[in-house]
């Protein structure tokens, strides 16, 4: 194989590692927020529910995560069967359906991250601001989006910076499930070409765009300084 047709197959499996990415990341940052006002919430059911989960998702591999959301006729046809008292087989089968459970799994389990990272920002801010709202006449839900949550945003970028990072590499962990991610597709082609060099050279595309992700991530954190109080 020359070197453009390597290049080219490899960024073909990078397209699929970005869309893992994207995914992820658009569904576990707002699913994180939620789970920590579950964490943080009075409501004693909602609150141990919500602390069970983030413990058992923490508490176990994600590789594990992967291979049970990526298998969901094993666990999902059976559940919706005994909900409903039906007799149906789900048809979840396929590439594209396996990278979407793929994603869902990636999605829970950086949210489950991303909660606590959430819950200990919003709580590292002084009660006394939201008493100060309060004095004002604004309301929890005022006090929190303009006061609040932009201070929070500030304290949370360095540790989320480095979740974020750490999903790019753990995108390779979908090679267990999937043919078509970057590292798989690397792999393949070391398998096929007797060399090694293909692998460290998919490597190379996970050093370059989470370079990309550190200035970016950088350069906020940057543009963030003037909420410090």
């Amino acid at each position: 194989m020359t070197f453009l047709q390597i290049t080219t197959q490899l960024l073909e499996g990078f397209a699929y590692t970005l869309t893992i990415f994207g995914a992820t990341l658009a569904c576990a940052l707002p699913l994180g927020l939620l789970i920590a006002f579950g964490t943080m919430s009075k409501f004693k059911p909602l609150n141990l529910v919500s602390r069970g989960f983030v413990w058992v998702i923490r508490g176990t591999p994600l590789m594990l995560q992967i291979i049970f959301f990526s298998m969901p006729n094993l666990w999902l046809t059976p559940l919706i069967n005994f909900v409903f008292r039906s007799n149906v087989d789900l048809p979840i089968r396929g590439t594209e359906a396996t990278l979407i459970m793929v994603c869902v799994a990636f999605s829970i389990n950086y949210a489950c991250y991303f909660s606590e990272i959430f819950r200990g920002g919003i709580q590292s801010i002084p009660y006394g601001q939201y008493e100060a709202g309060m004095v004002l006449g604004m309301t929890k839900r005022q006090i929190f989006f303009r006061v609040v949550l932009l201070q929070v945003v500030k304290r949370i970028v360095p540790p989320m910076s480095n979740e974020i990072i750490t999903l790019v590499k753990d995108t390779a962990l979908a090679s267990t499930v999937i043919m078509v991610d970057l590292f798989t597709v690397a792999k393949m082609i070391v398998n096929k070409t007797v060399d090694i060099w293909p692998l460290f050279y998919a490597g190379l595309f996970y050093l370059v765009f989470n370079g990309l992700l550190t200035v970016i991530l950088s350069r906020v954190e940057k543009r963030l300084d003037y909420f410090k109080v």
